[in-house]
């Protein structure tokens, strides 16, 4: 998959700006790469609220409230880290949405280190978490970049799916 156009980013934000909803987003590895694509957008500011760039277990912590106990358990790369920080940074900001990225962008430690390319995408929306596991390849730069662009289609999956959720629940 190529990288998305700023028209998907721009249509997300509408979304949520006729809805009267706001985002925010946590992220380790893409170190405000998600963030950067959001704010490229003319308006972002009408719904994107704040990001919080969490590359140490501690800003995690501290920043967005992942449990340290979830830290130990599971690593900073798991689904339960990437549900904390996106449930956490939507309660700290106040935000309607918050996405959350955490994974290994690279470049690998030595020729055993098979976790180059894992990460996990998570979205909070209006009381729901999803998380997506992925297995990416490329350079440091093109993980990055294509991690964004799968917590933004995340988002959108997110969005779609309460609509249909409202269209199916009316009598």
């Amino acid at each position: 998959m190529g990288r998305l156009n700023d028209w998907y980013v721009a249509d997300l934000l509408e979304i949520l700006r006729k809805r009267g909803e706001t985002v925010s987003a946590v992220e380790s590895c893409t170190g405000g790469l998600l963030s950067a694509r959001i704010t490229d957008i003319s308006g972002s500011s009408d719904v994107f609220r704040q990001s919080y760039v969490t590359y140490c277990d501690e800003a995690k912590h501290h920043l967005v409230k992942v449990k340290k106990s979830t830290l130990r358990k599971y690593t900073a790369v798991s689904q339960k880290t990437a549900e904390a920080m996106a449930k956490g940074g939507a309660k700290v900001s106040g935000a309607d949405a918050c996405l959350s990225v955490t994974g290994y962008a690279g470049p690998a430690m030595d020729e055993k280190d098979t976790n180059v390319g894992l990460v996990y995408v998570g979205c909070f929306y209006l009381g729901r978490i999803r998380v997506k596991e992925l297995h990416l390849t490329g350079t440091r730069r093109q993980i990055r970049e294509a991690a964004v662009d799968e917590a933004l289609r995340l988002l959108n999956k997110s969005l779609k799916s309460h609509v249909e959720k409202r269209r199916w629940m009316r009598p």
